[in-house]
């Protein structure tokens, strides 16, 4: 499934600018796509349509102008910049005489290259096989003949339904495997929910810079390069913060237009990680002109994931490529940060950033009910002591039954003096959500 062909693949890019927004895409950005799969461009075929064509995609005077463009170039490929139908395919395929590849696939090709552990392979294979079981038809007579003859006879099922069910069996496979994946990762994510552990996501489109300021901010090596999808395994590292104690930071997948659906169904375990951060770092090429759409896209997949109710820190990279934007740090009408602006690459405006999450994450408000012995009297006037006890009555055998709010900081300062953990002590339920604080008056800011 992974393996490449050493020599570079040459092709011809089609681009088709359509009167539908819906339908609309960027030929820039399909260039860049290009070029992060290591594909060779030898020419680009653009024309305008009011809307596609159901048979070809493109006119018939487009196809026939594309076929001399293959025999002229000698070209191994040609890639689409829009989404086809398996049939369209396969009828251009068969009058250009050329392989035929649409924007998705070229995307799963790129994932491909730069899936690296085995939960990121098992995720692009699974994608790979959903887009490829839409496609999957008898395109040969030999595909439609049912086996028989001494030596020949078979399970009683013509060719392509037997590939059919075999693509069954390993999505099924996979998907079982993934799962499993899916109940490791939620078990890394309860431990610390019950330490109280803040959860730091970066999103944001794909090329914006992610990799860059998470090897800025925790010293980590991940791969970082001025190409799409350059990070496709997530990677976890813990960041320490003065003020808000110890908090997990995640560099996760880039976003990108028309993001394939079966590419967010097979990364669904990855992005659980972004659903139930406690803050996300928008990070956005604030250099790139189409900086307004892009971040428009990454809202909407935000919202396709379930994570648009996760509170969200924009942050503005790439300030070194414009000359009139310094770094610096926005706070919204409540007095807490919702902007910064800063360059992980020439590693200004770190500062700000780093101002900025120790006043969010030390606003974050941890409440519980704590069932708490004689014995841990001691504990009991640490919480006095910190103001974070909000009523306290005494249950049936004589225990104190406590209802604390504290700052996160305080709370992780608690949980590394104590000698025996505190999670024996909770009665209620971990919140499903985090309350942030201003800390100049001690109201809700509103990021609920």
């Amino acid at each position: 499934m992974f393996e490449r062909d050493e020599s570079p693949e040459t092709a011809i890019l089609v681009h088709i600018n359509f009167d539908s927004d819906k339908e609309r895409e960027d030929l820039e950005e399909l260039e860049l796509l290009v070029d992060s799969a290591g594909v060779t461009r030898l020419g680009v075929l653009t024309g305008n349509r009011a809307s596609p064509q159901a048979k070809l995609f493109i006119g018939s005077g487009k196809v026939d102008e594309l076929a001399v463009m293959v025999q002229m170039l000698q070209a191994d490929v040609v890639i689409f910049n829009h989404r086809l139908t398996a049939s369209q395919e396969r009828n251009l395929e068969r009058i250009i005489n050329c392989r035929v590849l649409n924007r998705t696939g070229l995307i799963l090709d790129i994932f491909a290259q730069r899936a690296r552990t085995h939960e990121g392979k098992l995720q692009v294979e699974l994608a790979q096989l959903r887009h490829l079981s839409t496609r999957l038809v008898g395109g040969r007579a030999e595909l439609g003949r049912q086996k028989g003859g001494i030596g020949l006879r078979g399970p009683g099922e013509m060719q392509l339904e037997t590939d059919r069910r075999l693509l069954r069996e390993r999505i099924k496979l996979i998907q079982q495997r993934l799962d499993k994946v899916a109940r490791q990762r939620e078990q890394g994510r309860r431990a610390r929910k019950r330490t109280e552990t803040p959860t730091l996501s970066l999103v944001g489109y794909t090329n914006a810079g992610k990799s860059t300021l998470f090897n800025r901010l925790t010293d980590a090596d991940v791969y970082a390069a001025d190409q799409l999808f350059a990070t496709l395994d997530p990677t976890l590292r813990k960041l320490e913060l003065p003020d808000a104690g110890e908090c997990v930071l995640a560099d996760t997948v880039g976003f990108i237009r028309h993001l394939p659906h079966d590419l967010i169904a097979a990364f669904k375990a990855t992005l659980q990680e972004t659903r139930d951060a406690t803050l996300l770092l928008h990070v956005v090429d604030y250099a790139d002109e189409r900086m307004q759409d892009n971040i428009a896209e990454v809202n909407s997949v935000l919202k396709q994931i379930g994570a648009d109710e996760v509170p969200v820190l924009m942050v503005f990279n790439k300030i070194d490529k414009l000359d009139d934007t310094p770094a610096r740090l926005e706070l919204n009408d409540a007095g807490m940060p919702c902007a910064v602006w800063l360059s992980a690459q020439k590693n200004q405006g770190i500062e700000y950033l780093l101002e900025a999450l120790n006043q969010l994450l030390a606003g974050v408000l941890v409440e519980h009910r704590l069932i708490l012995p004689h014995t841990a009297s001691k504990l009991r006037s640490r919480l006095y002591a910190l103001n974070g006890v909000v009523d306290e009555t005494f249950g049936e055998q004589g225990e104190f039954v406590v209802d604390i709010r504290l700052q996160q900081a305080d709370w992780q300062r608690l949980l590394k003096q104590e000698e025996e953990p505190l999670e024996r002590f909770i009665s209620d339920e971990l919140l499903d959500k985090v309350t942030f604080i201003n800390q100049k008056d001690g109201e809700t800011n509103g990021l609920e």
